[in-house]
């Protein structure tokens, strides 16, 4: 199985930007369709955006759609959330996820291995 460690989450006020990394290791993600999710307290997990696996479709939940900018370096073995124009409700801790399934998938079950996550807190 293919480890994932995500970093770059904080606090930043609305309408900041972060830049949230997904370092994986033990496997190689050029064979993994990758994922963000989310999961606000209170909240079922929800998807954010998803890449296939040479990056070249991208995949956006509407609620970010313009704002945020999934990427990734195979060589470098890591995916990108770029996160522009936060908002409050933005806040959450942000999942990365990896699928040998489906690319593009916005259901928790296509995806095979999740991080730990990391916490997201925009201030208004």
């Amino acid at each position: 199985q293919v480890q994932l460690v995500e970093s770059g989450g904080g606090l930043v006020q609305a309408g900041g930007s972060l830049r949230l990394s997904c370092a994986a290791s033990g496997r190689t993600i050029r064979n993994y369709a990758m994922g963000w999710f989310r999961q606000a307290p209170g909240k079922e997990r929800e998807f954010v955006a998803a890449i296939s696996w040479s990056g070249g479709s991208t995949y956006y939940a509407d609620s970010v759609k313009g704002r945020f900018t999934i990427s990734r370096d195979n060589a470098k073995n890591t995916v990108y959330l770029q996160m522009n124009s936060l908002k409050p409700e933005d806040t959450a801790v942000y999942y990365c996820a990896a699928s040998t399934v489906v690319a593009g998938s916005r259901g928790d079950p296509d995806y095979d291995n999740w991080g730990q996550g990391t916490q997201v807190t925009v201030s208004s």
